[in-house]
């Protein structure tokens, strides 16, 4: 079985509690908005995927921005690279990224794991690549809190999967404040554990560059998103004149925006978001671009579908652990010796704990 028709998609809303608030320059959530979708194909088999809006507000409208994009599927035979292609060229006209995007990326990664378990293997090997490990840092934790608390919270996050990296996030008002908070978790797991540090975009250039210049002897691994995304020019400005490499990619909209990183050498490292990136297909074009540029490619979120992707991808360099799709899981990842694990079953190794889903639903829509 190598084709699959699209028989109904059902798209459920849920929002489940974090083990760990999220307190960073884009807020603060205590719990997570997710979109679960499921396409069912004639052919026996149910693809599965979900797309994570940070918004608990922006749910409804994603979750139907997705019906509307099964619906042009629906009953046909489809493939996933083609449908790709067809879907950008009908949403075009409201933009192409935004919902947009994220609508088709949740639809291409269920088609892509129904794909595989048409296939009746892993992800990854219907990619060409093999059922493996691949390293990670934990992203759990070490949000934009009280210094004081991040020593005994980084050795937590160390013991949760024997992990050797970590990621903390930084940007305070005050220097003072940033280097208290890396002191801290250097005084909780020592100085041989690899800290990469994110701003989450905190920044104006001017304040970006007199900040990263004062916290380049701190021996950091990457500064990720000083400033806004799409400051290219900045970005540029700041991969030039600081030791530390910067590392940009969750906010990209497809495989251009990374291209016209490389291009302006605005960034050393990249990261990809599957709801941003485009999906499965999106990932495979972009990982191409970062081959062919040299340039080292990590995960931003989604580690399930992730690990598939980086053990297929030729520059992959980190996986990003995050548990926070686990409350619906039936099986979710588990991380060991600082290590991800992809799953030996067909498919992404998706499945939903129903009497999760349902105690935490609060939006559904169908496709019949």
């Amino acid at each position: 079985m190598t084709r699959l028709t699209v028989r109904s998609t059902r798209v459920r809303a849920v929002t489940v509690p974090l083990n760990r608030p999220i307190t960073a320059a884009i807020g603060r959530f205590d719990t997570w908005p997710l979109v679960l979708v499921d396409v069912q194909f004639a052919e026996g088999v149910t693809g599965r995927s979900y797309v994570a809006p940070y918004r608990a507000g922006a749910l409804p409208s994603i979750g139907k921005e997705i019906v509307d994009v099964a619906a042009l599927v629906r009953g046909t035979p489809v493939a996933p690279l083609d449908v790709a292609d067809r879907s950008a060229g009908a949403l075009n006209t409201i933009g192409e990224a935004g919902v947009s995007t994220i609508a088709r990326s949740a639809l291409d990664m269920a088609l892509w794991d129904g794909l595989a378990k048409a296939h009746a293997v892993p992800l990854v090997e219907l990619l060409g690549g093999s059922v493996g490990t691949f390293r990670a840092y934990n992203s759990n934790g070490l949000w934009r809190h009280d210094p004081d608390t991040l020593a005994e919270e980084a050795v937590e996050l160390i013991a949760e999967g024997g992990f050797r990296a970590l990621k903390l996030r930084l940007g305070h008002d005050r220097l003072a404040d940033d280097l208290r908070a890396i002191r801290a978790v250097r005084d909780g797991v020592g100085d041989e554990v690899d800290l990469m540090v994110d701003f989450n975009q905190s920044f104006g250039l001017g304040d970006a560059r007199r900040r990263l210049h004062e916290l380049d002897d701190q021996g950091l691994y990457w500064f990720e998103e000083p400033v806004d995304y799409s400051n290219v020019h900045g970005c540029g400005e700041l991969a030039r004149t600081t030791r530390t490499p910067l590392q940009m990619g969750e906010n990209f909209y497809g495989p251009r925006d990374l291209y016209d990183m490389v291009r302006a050498g605005a960034t050393q490292y990249a990261m990809a978001d599957l709801e941003r990136i485009g999906g499965v297909t999106g990932w495979i074009r972009t990982a191409g671009l970062a081959a062919a540029a040299g340039v080292q490619l990590s995960n931003h979120l989604y580690p399930e579908f992730a690990v598939h992707l980086l053990r297929a991808a030729p520059t992959a360099h980190w996986a990003e652990w995050v548990d926070w799709a686990a409350p619906v899981l039936a099986d979710p990842l588990v991380p060991r010796d600082g290590r991800l694990a992809v799953p030996d079953r067909p498919g992404a190794g998706i499945a939903w704990d129903e009497p999760a889903v349902a105690r935490y639903l609060v939006h559904e829509e169908t496709v019949p």
